[in-house]
């Protein structure tokens, strides 16, 4: 059955799978259980047979991954509820954690993230920005991957060494913006960001995998030490929806989502966005839905949204809202307006009387039609509600479908190793000339060129290259300075 109970109010309140992409917002104040709401619908797609991805920033959504605790209250809750055939059960769940430590690795590529989000991930200004650009196009003009934190700070050095002659054929390169770039790079690293960039990179469909009953996998992504860096923690989520929407093919509106995603603390994605992003977000956000994904936004207040996204949720859970201050009493008038009307009931009112575990819930029912706004009891789920020992994650782990594939890293040969590699050719090369000048013959071609970009390529960036590498031949310091450059070695190997 291709729906989701979501509770009972003066009837019970479904959530129907043809209409799962359409998008949905749970929001309220903390402690209205706005968590458990979101392990109800995570665990009725699972049961669908829809892969779930889902932030988990507190730690307690983990209980997903066991049976929880059939007491009397629960048995009494469900019955109640019309939840039929309620028993404790455990979901198919794979951990993933960014720093690896609780759940497999998560990484992308330099190159996948993009100039644009690695820009939003440093905080750039528009001038860094234009320059993180430059640097991404040469590299790609040159052939040279970017997959680590490495390659990116031998690019930057690259373009550091050569930018007069970059700056003629790409834009204004200044060594301001580049040392800024640097040091930020630094910051991003001593925060753990470097962990994030490299191989094996994710693939997205080890995140949309069924179980052998057919049960869609929930990814629990283990984001409670994550959030305390929430820069970082955007930009991995708009990356995950960005690769989504460039790479599954268009399925229109099927009869069930291809896949769902929760995201938590959803104000973090749009907080001091540029405006290009923020139209990028919103773009995105609309046109999913017909790539069969649905996103359900999690946040305490409906306006930590932008509008133009805002718009495009139709399935809507509203807990609780306090209205304590100003800003709250906004927030509850906000939040009553965008609920389709129910005569029988004052929105704005009831919005502050909801009690735990209550939710004015509407729904898209027949044809897409919102249903009216219902005063809701949200069903217990089946699961534990709580977070989970270290033991039984570990057990979960033992037990993943992608089992240890993502656990340990590659180093491939990238940017990093290339330029490094073609800077001890150039050396070699200009050390060769040198003897050859010495000995009064004439070198029948440029080696250096050939060497470092291949003949007839950008000879004036050539010319520039050779000149350095001269320069630094003649001690060994001098071609530590150059693989510094070129290669980010400094005289050390890759850490």
């Amino acid at each position: 059955m291709n729906q989701i109970l979501v509770g009972k109010g003066e009837q019970p309140v479904w959530l129907s799978g043809r209409y799962g992409n359409r998008h949905g917002l749970i929001a309220g104040a903390t402690g209205t259980g706005k968590t458990v709401t979101m392990m109800v619908l995570a665990e009725g797609f699972s049961r669908m047979g829809v892969p779930v991805f889902l932030a988990d920033v507190k730690g307690d959504v983990a209980g997903l991954s066991q049976p929880g605790a059939a007491s009397e209250k629960l048995q009494a809750r469900a019955a109640e509820l019309g939840v039929e055939g309620y028993a404790s059960e455990a979901n198919p769940v794979v951990f993933w954690d960014l720093y690896g430590q609780q759940g497999h690795p998560v990484r992308t590529t330099i190159s996948e993230m993009g100039p644009a989000l690695i820009s939003r991930l440093l905080e750039l200004n528009d001038t860094q920005t234009g320059v993180m650009e430059v640097t991404f196009r040469v590299a790609d003009d040159q052939g040279l991957l970017l997959l680590d934190l490495e390659d990116l700070r031998a690019m930057l050095g690259l373009v550091s060494e050569l930018r007069k002659e970059i700056s003629e054929q790409y834009g204004l390169v200044s060594p301001q913006s580049i040392a800024a770039i640097q040091r930020d790079l630094l910051t991003l690293e001593r925060e753990g960001g470097d962990l994030l960039f490299g191989e094996p990179a994710l693939v997205l469909n080890d995140l949309m995998g069924t179980d052998l009953s057919g049960r869609g996998v929930i990814n629990i992504f283990a984001a409670d030490q994550l959030i305390l860096k929430p820069r970082l923690y955007s930009c991995f989520l708009l990356w995950l929806l960005s690769e989504l929407f460039e790479n599954l093919p268009e399925v229109g509106d099927p009869d069930k989502p291809r896949m769902v995603l929760f995201f938590d603390e959803a104000h973090l994605l749009f907080d001091d966005a540029p405006p290009v992003l923020l139209k990028r977000i919103e773009q995105v956000v609309r046109l999913i839905r017909s790539k069969g994904v649905g996103i359900y936004f999690c946040s305490q207040f409906p306006d930590d949204l932008p509008g133009e996204v805002l718009g495009q949720l139709g399935n809507r859970i509203q807990h609780a809202l306090r209205a304590y201050t100003p800003r709250d009493q906004k927030a509850v008038k906000t939040a009553a307006e965008t609920f389709p009307d129910n005569p029988a009931l004052d929105v704005a009112s009831v919005i502050s009387e909801l009690a735990v575990g209550e939710a004015l819930v509407s729904t898209l029912q027949d044809k897409g039609v919102p249903m009216p706004v219902e005063r809701t009891r949200i069903a217990p789920p089946r699961c534990r509600m709580g977070p989970v020992t270290a033991d039984e994650r570990a057990a979960s782990m033992s037990r993943s479908p992608v089992g240890t594939k993502y656990d340990t890293p590659i180093n491939r040969e990238s940017a990093h190793e290339i330029l490094a590699a073609r800077a001890e050719a150039a050396v070699k090369a200009a050390e060769e000339a040198k003897a050859s000048v010495s000995e009064k013959k004439k070198p029948d071609s440029n080696p250096l060129s050939e060497v470092l970009w291949g003949t007839g390529r950008r000879q004036g960036v050539v010319e520039a290259m050779a000149k350095s590498a001269a320069r630094s031949v003649g001690s060994q310091l001098g071609r530590q300075i150059l693989r510094g450059l070129l290669g980010g070695l400094l005289g050390g190997g890759r850490r």
